[in-house]
């Protein structure tokens, strides 16, 4: 379960970035994971109440916008939504795509905190 490390990674990124701001009561830490990413929404939530255990994310809720797969097709000249995550090919005139516009992100966009 990969999940647990990117979670302890993203406890260690903003435990630093909180504290090099003097905020110490976050409440949410919020993510944007992309549907490419890799990333099991589940486990990820999961690996998070486990890690958060004993550290002052005890009681942060992780809150986590999913992003969808696009992709970009050379023929029709549009960024489209592909039929599914294992059929990277444009949905209107099926031709295979390996040129992703979004859905592979993992990223910490937001912290809210207690003022």
């Amino acid at each position: 379960m990969h999940e647990l490390s990117i979670v302890l990674s993203i406890i260690d990124e903003i435990g630093d970035a909180s504290e090099a701001r003097g905020l110490h009561n976050v409440e949410v830490v919020h993510l944007r994971v992309g549907a490419f990413s890799g990333v099991d929404r589940n486990a990820l939530l999961f690996a998070w109440e486990l890690a958060c255990q004993g550290t002052p994310f005890e009681h942060a809720r992780l809150d986590i916008e999913t992003v969808p797969l696009v992709i970009h097709c050379t023929v029709c000249r549009q960024s489209r939504t592909p039929p599914s995550l294992y059929e990277l090919c444009c949905p209107e005139c099926k031709t295979p795509s390996g040129t992703i516009v979004t859905g592979r992100e993992l990223e910490v966009v937001s912290l809210e905190v207690v003022a």
